[in-house]
């Protein structure tokens, strides 16, 4: 049932306007405005929620203590106005609100408040199937990621409304305020449903993402995109892909702030391999902070195909003092940088390292 017929009615009992907001003062219902009106009333009808000014005025008031009726005086422009919590048991569900110009008699504020017990059942019956739907969506989206449900497609197309599209998924680790924030905007701006898990969010978007977006929505956090998927029956697959890709982000700062499946590279060639993996001598140089200088001498030297020329310049580094740190390394590791293989084992543990946050400290490569 709609609250809307009752609060017609009580409107039309009391002789005065009725507005009806949920726990968190979004309007669900308002009956004829043939009274007293001010800019608050006007503009929560016409945005179906209070501005957040005035609700912080209202629940500095009392609003959400409240057990029973409250008389709120006028201020600087707003009218007084009488708030009746709708509450079922404990659990508050609404706010009835009327203007108290002229202050409404007792009788009136009485069959306001039989009004809103009335209306905590019907209010405490939306709210219950509300989220044993959100609970459904939530399964069904949690099933579609792991692989592990092969209904969930289902629910979320015919159940929830998620358009048969390609999917692509995202996966974002930072601050949890960060996160919610920026997952709550892009389900407002994408055809997408959102999971919040203990260290990370995630965003199973309908089609392909501008990844130019990413960052503004979600500042302070790296992110990981997925290759997209033709059906939401795979989205595994790019869930998967997604964690991994947010892992190098936030472990491998120059793939961040967003890394994409695809731009990760040997990252990607790593995504299964275990720490154990690491060459010994490289594990022995990660075991201490004074080995820093070189490991990112070593690692620089690496990435730059053996250049010499290139790593002094890169790391502004007297080519003389390059080779002896290079010596070190193979000595310390007891590897030869003139053998392939030996390179080879020495490039990949670096990067094995920085995957699984190895390296002493942090640094910019």
């Amino acid at each position: 049932m709609h609250p809307q017929p009752a609060v017609d009615d009580l409107a039309h009992r009391i002789g005065r306007p009725v507005l009806l907001e949920d726990h968190a003062q979004s309007v669900l219902a308002y009956s004829t405005q043939n009274g007293p009106m001010d800019d608050v009333r006007r503009d929560s009808i016409l945005r179906r929620h209070t501005a957040d000014a005035v609700r912080h005025h209202f629940r500095t008031a009392g609003i959400f203590e409240a057990r029973g009726p409250l008389r709120i005086p006028a201020s600087g422009g707003v009218l007084p106005r009488v708030c009746v919590p709708v509450r079922h048991r404990e659990r508050l569900l609404g706010f009835l609100w009327l203007i108290d110009e002229p202050p409404m008699p007792s009788s009136a504020v009485a069959e306001a408040t039989a009004t809103a017990a009335d209306l905590a059942l019907t209010l405490l019956h939306e709210a219950l199937a509300a989220e044993l739907t959100t609970q459904r969506e939530l399964a069904a989206v949690s099933g579609v990621l792991l692989g592990d449900d092969p209904t969930g497609a289902q629910v979320l197309v015919e159940e929830s409304g998620f358009p048969p599209l390609p999917v692509t998924v995202l996966v974002v680790r930072g601050p949890r305020q960060t996160m919610e924030g920026g997952l709550l905007v892009a389900r407002q701006r994408f055809p997408s449903r959102h999971l919040v898990r203990a260290d990370h969010g995630v965003l199973l978007c309908a089609g392909r993402i501008a990844l130019s977006e990413v960052p503004a929505l979600f500042p302070d956090a790296v992110v990981g995109v997925g290759d997209p998927r033709p059906s939401l029956a795979q989205a595994a697959g790019s869930y998967a892909e997604a964690l991994h890709a947010s892992v190098v982000a936030e472990r491998v700062p120059a793939a961040g702030p967003v890394a994409t499946w695809a731009s990760l590279g040997v990252y990607r060639m790593l995504a299964h391999v275990s720490a154990d993996a690491i060459h010994p001598g490289v594990a022995a140089l990660l075991s201490s902070a004074e080995h820093v200088p070189l490991l990112e001498t070593l690692e620089t030297y690496l990435d730059l195909a053996g250049s010499a020329v290139e790593t002094s310049s890169a790391l502004r580094l007297h080519r003389t003092s390059l080779y002896y740190r290079l010596q070190r390394v193979e000595s310390l590791t007891g590897t030869s940088l003139k053998d392939g293989n030996d390179r080879l084992q020495l490039h990949l543990s670096l990067k094995l390292a920085r995957l699984h946050g190895r390296f002493p400290t942090p640094s910019s490569r």
